[in-house]
């Protein structure tokens, strides 16, 4: 029998080889060829097979990822029932609704719901969250924005907002009265304690007219002035400086709280001094539900009625700078730095339709969305408060549904929670 080890020998002593021989060889030679062959085929059909696999895989994956939170982990938990987390529902949501038929139906329904009202639910904060993606083995991470609902209100979370109103209000509270003869003329929930926010900062500026510290008077902004409790920003720098005319401008106008901090440190008795003085400001006007804790308001510990926040806003009233601050649609400040523009928080203080006396408007999450505000409807001057509205622009829609209720001479309309209470 030829074999290699027969045809090396052959080859070296120069043997020549009988037919038989020869076909042996040849057959030989071609079965190693084609051994070859093979194995290359073989090789490059399983790369062909694998990339077209991997290519698939990677194309369907994304959904597969966003619509689960971590499959390997899933897997090992198969046997619990699948619940979609309330955390995981806005922007998973955009991708799961075009998921095919394998992502589950359930998180997909769940996702598309929270994404119809998200619209309507102002004020989720984001925050990042990593997903797992694995697809034949392959593990990589996909980065997505989900969502937490804002924390509930104090008005939320006393059930405030469940009390029924014929104009349908968004405002857990709502208070008009006639500011001529005191005359309740829409009454919702008025009596409730609840934050109230930058509607402090009416307050604010009653004690630095009090005062009487000059207007002039440079005011710097330090580090002191920060926001350490919500931790939110400002536009007026640290070393900003400006005298206390535009500080109390643009704390009344554009609610800017470095500057309503900065205000009450300059007071003669500084910080401290500032917030008894306010405090006994709000009990000298009779206002018994209310609290100050800070010159902001960026503090759930500033609390009032809607009741007491009629004679905050009507004594605000009686001071011109006051008058004239809130209701200016914009304001430009130097701040030694460079120029700052500043506009109304307020949007129906450009709107014509409008006459408008005094207003602030204000916002933490405890608080909700707040108004207040002295306005002129049908030749009547009325005080208008709205405290803890759902939704960014709800506060404004609420005050025109009242100003629609009062055009139409309605009758006085009466919803509170505590219906008991007398003059209610």
């Amino acid at each position: 029998m030829l074999n290699i080890a027969n045809f090396s020998k052959l080859y070296y002593t120069g043997d020549t080889l009988s037919p038989v021989q020869n076909r042996t060889l040849m057959k030989t030679e071609m079965f190693s060829s084609l051994r070859v062959i093979h194995g290359v085929a073989v090789r490059t059909a399983l790369s062909v097979a694998v990339s077209v696999a991997l290519a698939t895989s990677f194309a369907a994956a994304p959904v597969d990822a966003f619509a689960k939170t971590q499959t390997s982990k899933s897997a090992k938990r198969s046997a619990k029932p699948a619940v979609a987390p309330q955390a995981k529902s806005a922007k998973p949501a955009k991708v799961a609704t075009r998921a095919p038929k394998g992502v589950k139906t359930a998180k997909v329904a769940a996702a598309a719901a929270d994404d119809e009202a998200a619209p309507a639910a102002r004020g989720k904060r984001a925050h990042r969250v990593s997903y797992r993606m694995d697809a034949h083995g392959r593990r990589s991470a996909v980065r997505s924005v989900a969502y937490q609902p804002r924390p509930p209100t104090v008005g939320q979370a006393f059930g405030l907002h469940e009390t029924p109103d014929s104009l349908a209000l968004r405002s857990s509270v709502a208070y008009v009265v006639d500011q001529n003869t005191s005359e309740t003329l829409f009454d919702k929930n008025s009596r409730a304690v609840v934050p109230i926010a930058s509607i402090t900062k009416l307050m604010t500026a009653m004690v630095v007219l009090d005062s009487k510290a000059p207007l002039t008077e440079e005011i710097n902004v330090t580090d002191e002035d920060r926001d350490y409790e919500k931790y939110t920003g400002s536009r007026l720098a640290v070393g900003s400086e400006l005298n206390r005319e535009d500080m109390l401008h643009i704390a009344l106008m554009a609610s800017e709280n470095r500057a309503a901090a900065a205000l009450s440190r300059y007071y003669p008795n500084g910080r401290p001094g500032f917030i008894a003085a306010m405090n006994a400001k709000a009990k000298m006007l009779g206002m018994t539900d209310t609290h100050f804790e800070n010159s902001t308001g960026l503090t759930s510990q500033n609390v009032s009625s809607a009741r007491d926040l009629v004679k905050m806003v009507n004594a605000a009233y009686q001071y011109p700078l006051i008058r004239k601050f809130s209701t200016d649609r914009s304001y430009d400040v130097f701040t030694g730095k460079r120029n700052l523009a500043y506009n109304s928080t307020n949007a129906l203080i450009r709107n014509p339709s409008w006459e408008i006396g005094l207003q602030k408007t204000g916002f933490i999450n405890e608080a909700g969305e707040c108004l207040v505000m002295q306005t002129t409807i049908n030749g009547r001057p009325v005080v208008i408060i709205l405290l803890d509205s759902s939704g960014k622009y709800s506060r404004f829609a609420d005050a025109g549904r009242l100003r629609g209720f009062l055009e139409t001479a309605g009758e006085p309309h009466i919803t509170s929670a505590d219906a008991g209470g007398g003059g209610t």
